[in-house]
């Protein structure tokens, strides 16, 4: 098959162990080998592609600081391996006339599988990122004996559906928290069904639905590395990630890597504290203030529909009144998380997204932003809140953005789900 042989030149080692099955070994550029470096400037090639939409050779070679030469055979080989196209021959400019080159859309596929605590997402996404197929579950909590065969039947039927395509599946990402059962009493669910969902291994389950290789990687994590790959982090290098969901949470960009931390799980925002510790009493954390959960207890309390939380009929009567209620709450939390995110990392930027609809980001941003004027800034750089522009749809894309960047990215950092 073509889209492997490209794969095939590309062995590597990977340098540290990570949680996937049959991963795909990943390039590191070595100067002792040539092989490797080959393969390292084909994904540079193709980044650089991704980024800019579409490319002519010449303007390849001064982006990447190859040769025209490297450049030509690296495109040969691309289109050899039918993950680039040909666009339309540019003309009007001076000397000859340029060839554009861009991905090709078919050239490779990725599934997403994202298991949240009151939904589930599948999601099949071409080489562009684009998403071709979508499934969509929702519950009050998942179980386990009906969820995972559910999404067994669905992995199927999205393969099924791309026909003599599914050749080109390079892999499954699984995004889903670190703890699915954590916060119990907060959800109402018996210790024994929050220990059911800690004990399964979600990336092993999943692996044995399928032959194709399966990563997993922490929800948050995942929708970060959309945010970064397909969002805001075209433009920024170094940025706190804050996503708000059922649950609150969040991923942390450093020099355009995603940084996941010992354990794979920086940017557990859910779990900061809300104030300081006095006595024995622990204080409050994040969650329990700036998650579209405790908006959907105010719906709840005022007998108001609560999954308006996550559309428009929040922002408008009669769940107008609660929802600025609860985003006054939020803000002064999120503001705290904001300020103490800049003293540790001195980022350029904070980006705030959510499951929920546009016009209550803005809100959210901008009483965010009011919050952070009555804080002293004295010894620290001002950290910029940018609304994260995937929504929704950033856990699953990011699932399974995990396959292709594994894949084809010039630079593999470990956002993956880290063993022991």
């Amino acid at each position: 098959m073509k889209l492997m042989s490209m794969q095939n030149r590309d062995s590597l080692q990977l340098h540290r162990k990570v949680h996937t099955t049959d991963a795909p070994k990943l390039l590191r550029p070595r100067s002792s080998n040539h092989v490797g470096m080959r393969a390292f400037n084909e994904r540079v090639v193709l980044q650089a592609i991704r980024l800019n939409g579409s490319l002519a050779k010449a303007a390849l070679a001064r982006l990447t600081r190859l040769t025209a030469q490297t450049i030509g055979l690296i495109t040969t080989r691309l289109e050899e391996d039918d993950l680039l196209i040909r666009r339309e021959r540019l003309r009007g400019g001076m000397g000859q006339p340029s060839v554009p080159l861009a991905l090709n859309p078919d050239g490779a596929f990725s599934l997403g599988v994202k298991i949240g605590r009151r939904s589930a997402e599948c999601l099949l996404v071409d080489f562009c990122g684009q998403v071709r197929q979508r499934q969509r579950l929702d519950y009050p909590f998942p179980d386990a004996g009906i969820l995972l065969p559910a999404i067994n039947a669905r992995i199927n039927a999205m393969r099924e559906l791309l026909g003599p395509l599914n050749s080109r599946l390079v892999g499954v990402g699984v995004a889903a928290p670190f703890q699915l059962g954590g916060w119990h009493k907060m959800l109402g669910l018996s210790q024994a069904k929050s220990d059911q969902w800690n004990r399964i291994d979600l990336g092993a389950k999943v692996q044995a639905m399928t032959d194709l290789p399966v990563s997993f990687a922490k929800d948050t994590a995942a929708a970060c590395m959309a945010e970064l790959v397909n969002g805001r982090g075209r433009n920024l290098r170094s940025f706190l990630y804050l996503y708000v969901d059922t649950f609150v949470g969040g991923g942390l960009v450093i020099n355009s890597h995603l940084h996941v931390g010992v354990h794979g799980n920086a940017g557990a925002l859910a779990s900061l504290p809300s104030s300081i510790a006095k006595g024995a009493a622990a204080p409050g954390q994040l969650i329990s203030l700036a998650s579209l959960w405790e908006l959907e207890q105010r719906f709840l309390t005022h007998r108001l529909d609560p999954s308006a939380a996550y559309d428009e009929r929040a922002v408008t009567a009669p769940f107008q009144a609660q929802t600025n209620a609860w985003v006054n709450s939020a803000a002064t939390a999120l503001a705290h998380c904001v300020v103490s995110g800049a003293a540790f990392l001195d980022i350029e930027a904070v980006v705030i997204d959510g499951s929920f609809c546009r016009p209550l980001l803005a809100l959210l941003i901008a009483r965010t932003n009011e919050a952070l004027q009555s804080y002293n800034w004295e010894g620290l750089w001002p950290a910029s809140l940018v609304a994260g522009s995937v929504g929704p749809d950033a856990g699953a894309l990011g699932g399974a953005l995990l396959p292709l960047h594994a894949n084809f990215a010039p630079d593999q950092d470990l956002f993956l789900k880290v063993g022991a």
